[in-house]
């Protein structure tokens, strides 16, 4: 879809955009065969350099290129150019923001392997293992994982493009956060139903009081599922983006296989003994 993207050029908009296509000139290629005028605000010559440095752009993977200069809600246009590079990430917190906030755990899925990191563990190696991706698929990223990673582990995530599936999501009508999104397009968490982000700020505090080793591995489990997931909801964003482009037919994406072993399992009795004392905590506060 990339390819066929012309809003990443400046003065260029959707509705210049639609008129191309409609005038055949639907790929970056075509747009230097054909002599329509693009753009009234542009000769012909400096929108064929605009393309060519697309073209240059993108055969050096330079994903940041693109995601400065696409709207917002056309970010989604990266992810099948850049999806061989890219992390879907997701982080748990102790439940604090501020000094008191700090990262329990990150997990990155990059479409073949899942990679965990924990804090009193191997935290740190997150630093040097993300620089290797041009692009992170996230949920709420923008606002809170990112923002946490940069400010907590002092690492620039702006090497990277970014596709935030919540602002992508809730533009095809999709709310509810992350679970409900799931919920609503049939993607099912099995055993991890119920569990959620309170759920996993509790696991960390039985590991961190008790040593409990199975509440760690439970919530990296939990985190696991997180970024795994983000791949079948990044396919389908995408794919019903398409439904407003010429390219629905051509460029839809199939579903992708996910892993079938993960290097974590829940503990079943350590999730029914903490969504007990999370239902028990609620049950007490609003009674």
């Amino acid at each position: 879809m990339l390819k066929n993207t012309f809003c990443h050029i400046p003065g260029v908009g959707h509705k210049s955009e639609k008129r191309l296509w409609e005038h055949g000139v639907t790929s970056w290629e075509s747009s230097l065969e054909n002599p329509t005028e693009p753009n009234a605000r542009y000769s012909k010559e400096s929108f064929s350099e605009c393309i060519n440095e697309s073209m240059e752009r993108l055969e050096k993977r330079d994903s940041t290129y693109f995601s400065r200069l696409l709207p917002p809600r056309e970010q989604w246009r990266l992810f099948p150019e850049f999806r061989s590079s890219t992390a879907y990430l997701d982080i748990e917190t102790n439940g604090f923001v501020g000094p008191r906030g700090y990262i329990t755990a990150i997990s990155v899925y990059d479409g073949a392997e899942v990679f965990t990191y924990a804090r009193g563990k191997n935290l740190d190696d997150f630093k040097r293992d993300i620089k290797k991706y041009r692009v992170v698929v996230t949920y709420n990223g923008k606002c809170f994982d990112i923002p946490f990673i940069e400010s907590y582990m002092g690492v620039d995530m702006r090497h990277m493009a970014h596709i935030d599936l919540r602002f992508i999501l809730r533009d095809l009508g999709f709310t509810g956060g992350l679970k409900g999104c799931e919920k609503t397009l049939g993607i099912d968490r099995g055993e991890l139903n119920g569990v959620d982000g309170y759920t996993a700020v509790l696991l960390w505090n039985d590991f961190k009081k008790n040593r409990n080793e199975k509440a760690l591995e439970t919530l990296l489990a939990y985190n696991i599922l997180d970024v795994v997931n983000l791949e079948p909801l990044a396919v389908i964003a995408y794919n019903r983006k398409l439904h407003e482009t010429p390219f629905e037919a051509s460029h839809r994406l199939s579903a992708p296989v996910s892993p079938k072993v993960l290097p974590f399992k829940p503990d079943i009795k350590t999730v029914e003994r903490i969504l007990y004392q999370q239902n028990r905590y609620f049950t007490e506060a609003f009674s």
